[in-house]
């Protein structure tokens, strides 16, 4: 799976949103400042083209959905960030945002009893 650009993400992120839809149903979805309609309907095409959209044609137009699911694409790059950032460790993920007090005893209480107890 190809990476993507930050570009790419966010408009990854409003087809993950709508589901299928055009270029202009994206363009509804996503935050300030907007990029222009041909910018996004670019994106959109380099999207398809690296396997992350299908389309469907209708009249003069495409509808995209996605190809890949969303859990999908962040089990992807979160395991390729920890691989490159964290030398493979999780611990030391969670370790950093400990130390930097990006997290907090209680949200780890919460994440133990998420391994803890899975199926909850």
């Amino acid at each position: 799976m190809e990476k993507l650009t930050l570009q790419e993400e966010e408009a990854m992120l409003a087809v993950w949103q709508i589901g299928k839809g055009f270029i202009k149903d994206f363009m509804d979805v996503l935050p300030e400042p907007k990029p222009p309609y041909t910018t996004l309907a670019s994106t959109v095409k380099n999207l398809e083209r690296k396997g992350y959209l299908v389309s469907e044609r209708f009249a003069n137009a495409n509808r995209y959905s996605a190809k890949v699911k969303e859990t999908e694409y962040k089990k992807r790059f979160m395991s390729g960030f920890v691989n490159n950032y964290f030398q493979s460790s999780y611990k030391e993920l969670v370790a950093f945002f400990a130390k930097d007090k990006k997290i907090s005893a209680e949200e780890l209480k919460e994440i133990i009893n998420l391994i803890e107890n899975p199926q909850k």
